[in-house]
């Protein structure tokens, strides 16, 4: 049990009757006054287990990174409210936050970016790694694979001091294993890392420039990325988080274990959604133009037509990560001037969605890729990179909550429980007996 919650007291328990006989689980209480039942000896004392498909009302662990309250709309990363830390800090800050438990000071923020800065560059053995892959292979399993590849290189992964240099690695070359997987995709020379830049500056350059032609960062661009990676550097115990943890559970490095979040994240219904919201937003511009259109067609049953960036399986209010992504899109178009079809369908749609008591009723209201999408793509960022960007930004928080289970005092190997529905014990029979 970690400092933050509380064992509440013997009365405030939950009483099981089974077979006649009373078991009592305790609850256990969280800071924001959330209330869990400690199952963790009912199989013990009773010989039971909990049924609970897709761990939707599970909890798996005690964590003290990221609070989400997703009827009111709340998100905090250690206390502090995403509207305030998406104004007030840059991504560095926000991984230090995440990784540590406190926000930096000037000074500790300092050396935090100077050895991120120094350990940008990867070894020149990668340009081998990336020239046996595909392609046309997609970023994401290229990115999975080199970011498991990291551990051939760094073998020396446990103690302390080691774990420590693995974090500055990781959160130093995804940045840089994203570029260079984007490069070999295209065809063009991978970049070097420059260290005068700042973290999403160096980004952009190595994704865009090219040995024949300089790419001069626009300091708004990196900001907007900025905030978008801040916005999703964590959010609780979703699929690839949960991922992280089940695999770190076994002590996998952790190289291994952040190389199977980003493979979980590569899932469609996880870290795919912005993609579809830019297909969606495209089709319709290409078709009937219509956002209007499109809400009839994705109101009717009978219809193939789905709306796409509306609802959360944690958010039953709107998203507090959208709302602050919606002024973010409007700036960066603004910047890019003329007019934008996918930003004025995209707002319509979020006008009648918002109003329509068919969506209302159903709380499917604008989501985090909603209006992430729109942005990559005003930056440029090719649309099969959008979840190599989402995987960039939640990288922090995967690798906090990584710490923090192998920190648990009451860490164990994940192992959860089945029903089996199979059949019951049978005799093989002779081979000339079957079918």
């Amino acid at each position: 049990m970690t400092p933050e919650t509380t064992l509440m007291s013997a009365r405030d328990s939950v009483q099981l009757v089974y077979q006649g006989k009373s078991f009592q689980m305790p609850l256990v209480r969280g800071t924001e006054g959330e209330v869990g039942v400690d199952i963790s000896k009912l199989r013990q004392e009773t010989g039971l287990v909990t049924l609970d498909p897709g761990y939707g009302n599970t909890g798996s662990c005690q964590s003290s990174i990221t609070f989400i309250d997703g009827e009111k709309g709340i998100l905090r990363y250690r206390g502090y409210p995403i509207e305030e830390l998406a104004v007030q800090c840059d991504f560095l800050d926000v991984c230090y936050l995440l990784l540590y438990g406190e926000l930096p000071t000037k000074d500790q923020l300092s050396k935090f970016a100077n050895e991120v800065t120094h350990h940008t560059m990867l070894h020149e053995n990668f340009g081998r790694f990336f020239g046996a892959l595909p392609k046309d292979a997609h970023p994401m399993p290229v990115c999975a694979a080199a970011v498991a590849a990291l551990t051939t290189f760094y073998q020396d992964a446990e103690g302390e001091d080691s774990i420590h240099q693995s974090v500055l690695r990781l959160i130093a070359k995804m940045p840089t294993l994203a570029a260079y997987s984007y490069k070999h995709s295209i065809g063009q020379p991978s970049i070097y890392p420059r260290n005068a830049l700042d973290y999403c500056s160096n980004f952009l350059y190595m994704m865009f420039a090219t040995p024949c032609e300089e790419y001069f960062v626009d300091p708004m661009f990196a900001k907007a990325l900025d905030l978008l990676w801040i916005l999703h550097a964590d959010h609780e115990q979703n699929c690839s988080t949960s991922t992280v943890r089940m695999v770190g559970s076994s002590k996998a490095n952790l190289y291994a274990s952040i190389s199977s979040g980003i493979s979980a994240l590569w899932g469609p219904l996880h870290g795919g959604a912005n993609q579809q919201v830019i297909e969606m937003l495209e089709s319709i511009a290409m078709t009937e133009g219509s956002a209007d259109k499109f809400v009839q067609r994705a109101k009717d049953k009978n219809d193939t037509a789905r709306l796409m960036g509306f609802g959360h399986r944690v958010y039953k209010s709107y998203d507090p990560r959208a709302k602050i992504l919606k002024k973010a899109c409007t700036d960066v178009l603004s910047r890019i001037g003329g007019n934008n079809q996918l930003l004025d369908i995209a707002m319509r749609l979020e006008e009648l969605a918002l109003h329509d008591e068919y969506f209302v009723s159903r709380k499917l209201y604008p989501n985090v890729d909603f209006y992430s999408g729109v942005i990559y793509k005003a930056l440029g960022i090719p649309v099969n990179m959008f979840t190599v960007m989402f995987a960039i930004g939640r990288l922090p928080g995967w690798i906090a909550q990584w710490l923090e289970m192998r920190r648990d005092p009451q860490f164990r190997i994940g192992r959860p429980r089945q029903l089996y529905t199979g059949a019951t014990q049978r005799a093989i029979l002779p081979i000339e007996k079957r079918g």
